[in-house]
């Protein structure tokens, strides 16, 4: 509807000069006459009422409501400001300036009203008119609200106008080709936007909810934010519209979606006077513990600052523009009255509205007011005001009217100073003071670079924003129990990356009281240990924490994947870090390892004691019988036997990995060849004595050192191409246990291993079948008896020891086959030799010739 109004203002044609008064409504602005005027739109009252409309009479005038001192304030700021410059001989000499301001309330047709009046100059003013030649309007200051200074840009830049806001941050402002005239002096929400979303970012806060006003600022600001957080990874709570087309702006639904939301960080994109009505809600249905992010548009507002609003907004962060100094503002505030400021309309409102008062015949603008209120004596004391209208200590927005007015004056020196010749017009020309274009004070705004001797900067970039720095504001509870703002921190895209945001984050009063970051997060964190997992159709910000899986680790909160540690490390207990896996292996140092060293240590020496006792008694019948040469071999082989159990025993070095299962297979199959030369020996010995035989020639003992040999040496053969072909190797054992390293030999190929194993199966198992069958040999002392009982004694040993083998892991396995090597040497030492020692030792009586044959009892 604002757009076809301009349009239709375009379209216009333009009267005579006999036709300067037309049937309009009047105006009501204030003025002060001067050689050349600035013009000001700003909003002294917050809200207003619009009256019914029946379409059968003109509309009757929309009613302005609640006063807001800290906007009179700001009207004030311009009205110093044209002062100091008018008493300043240096800036604007033998020129005055002077003013026209009029209230808009916020609404979007009194602040074309006031544009058109100023523009026409007349109380009934026309679009597309002026009755004055002279061109005395330079600038329009204002308006507060983006929506409402876009109408005005709309306007003004058709004709060239100069417009200064000083609050109006929307970044569409920016567009040099819709708003060829308008400038501002505070930064444009591009900035603003990109500095809260990384305020968010620095407190972690990723579960965020938005509520913006539903007007052009309140859109761009959001569009831009959202793109930030959600870049940043964090995510949108929820996005709700403070509706302006309703009294109370939708407040009912939005603190409802607000409590139900466990986001704890909501970010409020709006004016004061837009959140008054929410704020009262979020009252009313006691909303606590929530942390509100404020925009500049209401992170410094005096409407809130009171006892009932300190539970709800004690905590909350806020941007705000960079605040200035004006001296002797404090002084002039102070001695505002109505009788100084006749042209002043809002003056008597406000000394109404300040003193709680009333003028006698004055009408007031405030329906509250009762008969009994005293009357205004115009002698009241400022000192007793507990208004924000003389508090200078946040001059931020004021500050922006005053750099504004001091813009607009130096742009109108530079003007003045040009020199005829140099000019920056076509042909060097200059322009006149007294009759100067619209378009050539634009030219001097456009390039105004000066910084007044009171610290007022005046700088406007190619898109006409000033420089970008805004104060960060926590709103604190003060001793009085009123609520305060205290700067915390500061916001500059201008310094170096990462020196943006400056947060003193122990000087923040959060809503608690206490000095923890609150978190704002859909999920709680998962802590080091855990990754986290994403719910079905919820945002990436909802998820599970599940632990990490066996063998990983994160080491860090939030993780989204675990990681695997290190072949030779482990997780520890709560997953978040890798630790050192303990070695395993069949050492000296454990009990078992030194428990199988010990025995195989004793029972090494059964054979050796043995053999001395055969060397002993070498020459008795009993020893001679049992082939003393072949007996010497077996206790030296079976001494062996116990021995190379050591090999097994102690870290599993490359070069013992390599021998030990080659040196026990040989060893043994020494062993069981001996056992089997024994064997055949007593059956040719027996069979030799027969008469005519023909084993006498087979009596001594080259058979025996053959089949010794030929057993040995197809042991050798088949380790050593073992050892050739696939030798076995170290290797750490991972995965066996996970939690352990397993350092243990590889045999490199499991079919050779069994293949030796299987050869002394059958060296043993020959040996038994010829032992079993000699075992009804005739004679008291039949050798081959004990053999038989040792070669099942032997194979049942490892027939045992296969599966068992099979099943064991690590240290185990290792300390299994030594124990089949210690039981089957045991095995075989005892039942061969035991009654061979028995008869030396405790029967020497059965030690002859006689006895052994059967011929004695």
């Amino acid at each position: 509807m604002s757009i076809l109004y301009i349009v239709l203002v375009m379209l216009m044609p333009s009267p005579s000069a006999s036709q300067c008064h037309f049937h309009r409504p009047r105006v009501a602005g204030f003025s002060r006459e001067g050689d050349i005027l600035i013009g000001a739109v700003i909003a002294a009252h917050a809200d207003r009422v619009f009256p019914g409309t029946a379409y059968t009479a003109l509309p009757a005038p929309i009613s302005c409501q609640k006063f807001h001192f800290q906007n009179y304030q700001r009207i004030q700021g311009m009205v110093f400001a044209l002062r100091e410059i008018n008493e300043n001989p240096h800036l604007l000499s033998n020129l005055t300036l002077g003013y026209r301001i009029y209230d808009s309330c916020t609404v979007l047709q009194r602040t074309l009203d006031g544009t058109f009046w100023m523009l026409t100059e007349q109380d009934q003013p026309m679009p597309n008119y002026r009755c004055q030649e002279s061109p005395r309007l330079a600038a329009i200051i204002g308006d507060s609200a983006s929506t409402r200074s876009i109408i005005m840009a709309h306007l003004l830049g058709r004709y060239k106008i100069p417009q200064v806001s000083y609050f109006s941050t929307s970044p569409l402002l920016s567009d040099r080709n819709q708003f060829p005239s308008f400038f501002r002096t505070i930064p444009s929400d591009d900035f603003q936007s990109r500095g809260l979303a990384q305020l968010v970012i620095h407190f972690g806060w990723a579960w965020v909810g938005l509520l913006a006003v539903d007007s052009d600022y309140g859109r761009q600001v959001i569009q831009i934010l959202q793109k930030e957080l959600v870049q940043a990874g964090v995510c949108i709570a929820f996005s709700e519209n403070i509706l302006t087309s309703q009294v109370d702006r939708n407040a009912f639904h939005i603190v409802q979606v607000i409590k139900n939301s466990k986001a704890t960080a909501i970010v409020i994109i709006s004016a004061d006077y837009d959140m008054a009505p929410v704020v009262d809600e979020i009252v009313r249905q006691n909303v606590t513990a929530k942390v509100w992010i404020g925009s500049e548009g209401w992170a410094t507002s005096t409407f809130f600052p009171m006892e009932k609003y300190a539970g709800a907004l004690v905590g909350s962060l806020g941007f705000a523009i960079h605040s200035g100094d004006m001296p002797g503002f404090t002084e002039y505030l102070s001695s505002v009255h109505p009788s100084k400021s006749p042209g002043d309309t809002l003056i008597r409102t406000f000394w109404e509205e300040a003193f709680g008062c009333k003028w006698l015949g004055q009408e007031t603008l405030f329906s509250s007011m009762d008969n009994n209120t005293n009357p205004c004596s115009g002698v009241e004391k400022f000192s007793s005001l507990r208004v924000n209208y003389n508090d200078v200590t946040d001059l931020r927005v004021t500050y922006n009217i005053y750099s504004a007015v001091y813009a607009i004056a130096l742009a109108l020196q530079d003007l003045i100073s040009c020199k005829p010749g140099e000019g920056p017009f076509l042909n060097g020309n200059c322009a006149n003071i007294t009759h100067f274009q619209s378009w050539q004070l634009l030219h001097y705004v456009k390039s105004v670079r000066f910084q007044s001797e009171f610290g007022t900067e005046a700088v406007f970039d190619e898109n006409g924003n000033p420089p970008a720095r805004y104060d960060i504001i926590n709103w604190q509870l003060s001793p009085h129990g009123t609520v305060q703002h205290v700067m915390v921190g500061s916001y500059d895209p201008s310094t170096p990356s990462g020196q943006h945001l400056l947060i003193n984050v122990s000087a923040i009063q959060w809503a608690d009281g206490g000095t923890q970051v609150p978190l704002s997060v859909c999920s709680p964190s998962c802590p080091p240990g855990f990754r986290k997992i994403t719910i079905p159709g919820e945002p990436v910000c909802c998820f599970q924490c599940v632990l990490c899986p066996q063998g990983e680790i994160s080491n860090h909160s939030e993780s989204i994947s675990c990681i695997h540690c290190s072949w030779d490390k482990w997780p520890n207990s709560r997953q978040d870090q890798c630790i050192a896996k303990n070695t395993e292996f069949l050492g000296y140092e454990e009990p078992l390892g030194a428990i199988l060293a010990a025995i195989s240590l004793f029972l090494s020496s059964f054979p050796i004691f043995v053999l001395g006792l055969f060397h002993y008694f070498r020459d008795t019948p009993i020893v001679r019988a049992n082939n003393r040469a072949l007996s010497y071999h077996l206790l030296l082989s079976i001494m062996l036997c116990f021995l190379c159990s050591w090999s097994f025993i102690g870290y599993p070095a490359p070069e013992k990995c390599l021998l030990r299962q080659a040196a026990f297979g040989i060893i043994f199959a020494f062993c069981v060849s001996c056992i089997l030369a024994k064997t055949i020996m007593v059956v040719i010995a027996f069979k030799a004595t027969k008469p005519n035989s023909d084993f006498r020639r087979w009596v001594g003992p080259k058979l025996s050192y053959l089949i010794i040999g030929c057993g040995t040496v197809t042991q050798i053969c088949l380790c050593l191409l073992w050892l050739i072909v696939y030798p076995p190797f170290m290797v750490n054992n991972i995965h066996t246990n996970p939690g352990k390293i397993i350092i243990e030999c590889n045999e490199g190929s499991p079919i050779a291993f069994w293949c030796m194993l299987g050869y002394l199966g059958l060296l043993a198992s020959i040996s038994f079948i010829v032992a079993f069958l000699a075992r009804h040999l005739p004679g008291n002392f039949n050798e081959a008896k004990c053999i038989t009982f040792s070669m099942l004694a032997f194979l049942s040993v490892w027939l045992a020891f296969i599966p068992t083998y099979l099943s064991s892991k690590g240290k185990y396995m290792v300390a299994m086959e030594v124990f089949a090597i210690l039981s089957s040497s045991s095995a075989l030492l005892f039942c061969i030799f035991s009654p061979t020692c028995y008869i030396l030792l405790l029967r020497p009586d059965m030690n002859t010739k006689q006895f052994l044959m059967g011929r004695e009892r």
